[in-house]
């Protein structure tokens, strides 16, 4: 048996990234709860980060099947990077000039469909979960002033 490899490295890659948004967070204010400073969410995301890698890098799982005999399929896609990079791009264009609603949607649904396993469908039930879910927190909740839509 062996480790999963990509998945240790992913999660030690994600522990470089928690540590590098916390030790960035610490440079400016922290403030509290009630009036956050602007080094709050890097400190906070990056503490989050660092501890769900910690539970990847804990529970390490092993490739099925993998014996010495069997060779690695070691190719690996642009469909991913392009698809993540693309939802990124759309996500800044779309949400100076479209709003919360179409930059997030549009973010979550073209990086889903990275995933050969996803469909334009399940993409887009994912893209309108995650929509909803993000006008409540920062729309409603948080009161943030991204509008909706910024249509004109």
């Amino acid at each position: 048996m062996k480790f999963n490899k990509k998945e240790l490295l992913s999660g030690g890659l994600m522990m470089l990234i928690g540590i590098g948004a916390l030790v960035g967070g610490l440079q400016y204010r922290m403030g509290t709860l009630a009036r956050m400073g602007p080094g709050y969410y890097p400190v906070l995301l990056g503490a989050l980060l660092i501890l769900v890698s910690a539970f990847i890098l804990a529970t390490p799982s092993f490739e099925p099947g993998s014996t010495d005999s069997q060779p690695q399929d070691r190719s690996w896609s642009l469909r991913p990077w392009a698809c993540v990079i693309a939802g990124l791009l759309l996500f800044i264009g779309l949400g100076q000039y479209g709003g919360l609603v179409p930059a997030t949607f549009a973010i979550v649904t073209v990086s889903a469909l990275g995933d050969r396993q996803n469909s334009l469908r399940a993409a887009m039930l994912l893209g309108a979960g995650i929509t909803l879910l993000a006008v409540l927190i920062f729309h409603i909740g948080l009161r943030m002033q991204f509008p909706l839509f910024a249509w004109g």
